[in-house]
């Protein structure tokens, strides 16, 4: 059933009303900007759209931002994801990607190789999230759901980051990739720390990716030996069956499959939680609809969090192998390009009110999980995930109220994501609607 838009509330307006455009060039990766970088992105769409700009690391990189560029970039062949193409020194070469995976054998993953090994890679991979398959899955994922928050519940106050969003895509991605329950806790440990970017211990997250690659080897000697009905039981008898998948490809595979298949999944839960709790009379929409057992406003709501505040700030690096004109920028082989996905899915000239959100958007073709060959191949189980955690947060908590200022709230550094650090909030934990009420019509 639809919901129905002729007696819905107008969208709210963002609750701190987007500052007007900068009139001089913003400073971009301070803290004040990952707080919120959307005036330095309006900024940079009408000024300089695609800004050559040095990066915390020292490197410098093209950001592009706005979507017809945007869409453009991430679809073009001359802009491969393969490192070897970026023209810079061996120092900035390692400073790109996630750090440790070069010095563990791990790059040989989707998001670091062109067609045709892209191809063959995906091909293989893409078995395990056919919608069949997703939907198989969502029993699972609505479990996972209902005993986090069962572990919170009573307290009548949580993190919703630590307690919910983050353990949430964890063990489901690990179930998934057949990682033993007794082994899980580990790997939410060194993914926790790979997730802290600089809040951790120096060199943290290198050591965490060391250990997840000797696991993962260790992993996959058993799982050949020892076959079962999982994801990396597929790519290990893929490899058996001619499709030269080597070991350290089943191994980098599987990592980023958990590396990517966590970390936005877990924004994307507190990114969309934070900004219904900041927009209330589109929350409460989204609540009566799905009272009423529709679920139509779930599915364009959910789109309309990812473009207004998605879990993945910038797409990962590409580098022009040949000299390239984008938005009437001269880009020289070898420099490395950023799409900032956030910036384009701001874009005035692409959507209406694109500082508002609007949960029943339907004009909503947001680049959020990126674009081209290199369309994130997991967004239907982070969809999954997202949906279910949303809507049975709503449900069993529907006094859901922040238990902080917004101002005291703090997001992750890192280039590539956008996070909220923590996200505390309180509640009525003797509600009746507390009791656990699973999603069937999802």
């Amino acid at each position: 059933m639809n919901d129905d838009p002729g007696t819905a509330p107008a969208p709210d307006a963002h609750p701190d009303a987007t500052p007007a455009v900068p009139d001089t060039a913003p400073e971009l990766f301070t803290w004040e900007f990952a707080t919120d970088p959307y005036p330095a992105y309006a900024w940079l769409r009408e000024h300089s759209p695609v800004h050559r700009t040095a990066l915390p690391s020292g490197v410098e990189a093209w950001l592009v931002t706005r979507y017809a560029d945007a869409k453009q970039a991430l679809a073009d062949t001359r802009l491969s994801k393969n490192p070897a193409h970026h023209a810079g020194s061996a120092n900035a070469k390692g400073k790109t990607g996630i750090p440790g995976e070069r010095k563990a054998e791990l790059m040989t993953h989707l998001l670091n190789i062109d067609p045709p090994d892209h191809t063959r890679l995906r091909r293989l991979v893409s078995k395990a999230f056919t919608p069949r398959r997703v939907a198989e899955f969502a029993p699972r994922v609505q479990e996972l759901t209902d005993r986090l928050i069962d572990d919170f519940i009573e307290k009548g106050d949580a993190d919703l980051i630590h307690d919910f969003a983050f353990p949430l895509p964890i063990y489901a991605i690990c179930d998934l990739l057949g990682v033993p329950r007794e082994d899980q806790d580990d790997f939410r440990d060194w993914a926790g720390m790979m997730i802290r970017h600089g809040g951790g211990p120096r060199g943290g997250v290198a050591r965490s990716v060391k250990k997840m690659r000797g696991y993962l080897a260790e992993l996959i000697h058993r799982k050949r030996e020892n076959p079962g009905d999982d994801l990396i039981s597929g790519l290990i008898r893929a490899s058996d069956h001619g499709e030269h998948l080597t070991e350290n490809e089943a191994a980098a595979m599987a990592f980023i499959l958990l590396f990517a298949g966590f970390e936005t999944t877990v924004n994307l839960i507190g990114n969309g939680t934070y900004a219904l709790l900041r927009n209330p009379a589109q929350r409460e929409r989204l609540e009566r609809s799905l009272a009423a057992g529709e679920t139509d406003l779930l599915d364009t709501g959910l789109e309309e969090l990812l473009r207004y505040d998605g879990p993945v700030e910038l797409a990962t690096w590409r580098y022009a192998t040949e000299p390239v004109t984008l938005g009437g920028q001269d880009i020289a082989a070898g420099d490395p390009v950023l799409v900032v996905l956030a910036a384009a899915d701001r874009d005035p000239e692409r959507f209406q009110d694109a500082d508002t959100l609007d949960l029943a958007r339907s004009d909503n073709q947001h680049l959020g999980y990126g674009h081209g060959i290199h369309y994130c191949l997991g967004a239907p189980l982070a969809r999954l995930e997202g949906r279910v955690a949303l809507a049975t947060l709503l449900r069993r908590l529907p006094d859901l109220r922040l238990a902080a200022e917004p101002a005291d709230l703090r997001w992750r550094g890192g280039l590539i994501m956008r996070g909220l650090r923590t996200l505390p909030v309180e509640f009525d934990p003797g509600h009746p609607a507390a009791e656990s009420d699973s999603l069937s019509t999802l």
